[in-house]
């Protein structure tokens, strides 16, 4: 997208021999703690703004602020417009709790904040980095498109420090770091980070939520097996959270068909974020993730107040839901050197050890928080796994875990989908002269059924012909699954595809850079 940096309204000069002290207007700061007495009436000090936090709609300030006999204070306020920083003011005090500046004042403290760029310095096609400070709707007429004012600090080139204020047609997120070329003095185009530092970001925080995770089947048992008379069951909306959660788990029969597998996919979890941007209803639908978070929100009030447990919660919960991606640096890049391996899969069986001398409701929290840690922790690993491959080929991952019943157990299936597809073809090339686009699907499985064992399953799909690969890691499962290879050949004949290689191994498929992640195992296009 492209922001144009705003030329804002400076204030006219006055009119020599008629200028007239400015009545004080309704431009007030509010201080956070009332002062009396500060200034004395009728007279005024100096203020600079030291720092500039957004919140909601309203702006905290730090102010120096300097006296008549020298003394200088800091003081944070709150004030309805961005002061950038470095903005100079003169200020007085109408009551304890305010200071005030006057309407010219205010437009004078837009000159702190860049209206337009000095080409010498920034040539066009100069890259600027910086943080969003501030974001604002502008008014707009009927039927006029939206647009957003931002401040915005620049972090590189010999301008750094200054403030920059720009128009967008679309809202920057505070604290957010951007990167745009210069266009000209007003223009500006932004650019998106750079792949590489996003996957940098993304393994950081898969690293600390793989720390947190547990297994899903730990919490499930758990809730299966509360007895109904227990404490924890004494409010109805717990109850009902948990008969929710409980209800919502397939089981082997509902994916024997498409239409149910389609319905654990959505439900997983994986995808709670995207219908929330979208504005969805999160309770229409069943979702994994959801229906933790309401277990986690009726457990939380219960807990004793005295319990050590709650910082515990704090670090591990809501406050861990998918964190933003946060870029200490944007220099990061050029400290690091080797590519981060993505992350295995599937995710290793983990089961949280009991605290002592803890209730039911500390344990089942626990046991929710870690568990909803798993759920992000595929979600961040579909976003390692995205993205460009080194031949330019788009590479989509979607990596999820579904609880499935199988009688009285649950067995967790984990499953991995990835889409590749090719680079788009040259605009210069012919149109009769392109290939078709063909996409090639990837599918693993991971699941652990009795008495079969530990088994796993990749598949890979391209225009029409299908591949697969099998692992069992107990001899009798191999060879059961290797006598009925070719009933399954058929099967898959009957229901339309072309099918290449179907094989099956003793053990667990290879791990490391030369994995399927970077090479096909059969190459299906050669």
């Amino acid at each position: 997208m492209t922001g144009e940096i705003n030329i804002l309204p400076l204030p006219q000069a006055p009119v020599p021999g008629t200028a007239r002290p400015q009545a004080i207007s309704g431009e007030l700061l509010k201080l956070v703690q009332p002062l009396e007495g500060l200034i004395t009436a009728g007279q005024s000090a100096k203020a600079e703004v030291l720092s500039l936090k957004q919140t909601d709609q309203t702006f905290q300030l730090l102010l120096k602020v300097t006296l008549d006999n020298g003394r200088q204070t800091t003081l944070q306020a709150t004030s309805s417009q961005p002061l950038p920083q470095g903005t100079s003011l003169a200020v007085t005090q109408p009551s304890a709790g305010n200071l005030a500046i006057t309407v010219q004042q205010a437009l004078a403290s837009s000159v702190a904040a860049l209206t337009r760029l000095d080409t010498t310095q920034l040539p066009p096609g100069t890259l600027l980095q910086g943080k969003v400070l501030t974001t604002q709707m502008l008014p707009q007429g009927a039927n006029q498109p939206a647009n957003y004012r931002s401040l915005v600090s620049l972090l590189n080139t010999a301008q750094s420090g200054a403030t920059l204020s720009i128009d967008s047609p679309q809202p920057l997120r505070i604290g957010s770091l951007l990167s745009a070329l210069v266009s000209d003095s007003q223009t500006l185009n932004f650019v998106p980070l750079s792949n590489r530092q996003e996957q940098l970001a993304i393994a950081a925080q898969l690293a600390s939520q793989q720390s947190r995770q547990g297994s899903l089947s730990g919490l499930i048992n758990a809730l299966q097996n509360l007895p109904a008379d227990s404490d924890t069951s004494t409010t109805a909306d717990l109850r009902a959270a948990v008969d929710r959660l409980l209800a919502g788990l397939p089981d082997a029969q509902q994916l024997s068909n498409p239409r149910g597998v389609a319905q654990a996919l959505l439900g997983s979890g994986l995808f709670l974020e995207a219908r929330l941007l979208a504005g969805a209803n999160p309770g229409q639908v069943p979702d994994m993730k959801a229906d933790l978070l309401r277990l986690i929100a009726q457990l939380t009030p219960g807990l004793p107040s005295s319990t050590s447990f709650n910082a515990i919660l704090a670090a591990n919960t809501l406050a861990q839901s998918l964190p933003s991606f946060v870029r200490s640096a944007l220099g990061t890049l050029g400290q690091v050197s080797a590519k981060a391996s993505p992350t295995g899969f599937p995710l290793p069986e983990r089961l949280l050890q009991s605290l002592e001398s803890e209730g039911d409701l500390e344990q089942l929290l626990r046991l929710a928080a870690a568990a909803v840690s798993r759920l992000q922790s595929h979600q961040l690993s579909s976003l390692e796994q995205s993205g460009l491959t080194d031949d330019g080929r788009q590479l989509t991952t979607w990596q999820l875990e579904i609880p499935m019943r199988n009688l009285q157990d649950i067995v967790p299936l984990q499953v991995k989908l990835q889409r590749e597809d090719p680079p788009e073809p040259e605009p210069e090339q012919k149109r009769d002269e392109r290939e078709p686009k063909q996409s090639l699907w990837r599918v693993d499985l991971a699941f652990d059924l009795e008495p079969l064992g530990p088994l796993q399953v990749q598949a890979q799909l391209v225009q029409g012909r299908l591949s697969s690969q099998l692992w069992a890691e107990r001899p009798y499962t191999a060879s059961l699954i290797e006598s009925h290879l070719g009933n399954l050949r058929e099967r898959l004949l009957a229901s339309g595809l072309n099918v290449g290689d179907l094989d099956c191994h003793l053990g667990t498929p290879p791990q490391g850079p030369q994995t399927r992640l970077e090479q096909r195992w059969v190459d299906e296009t050669a």
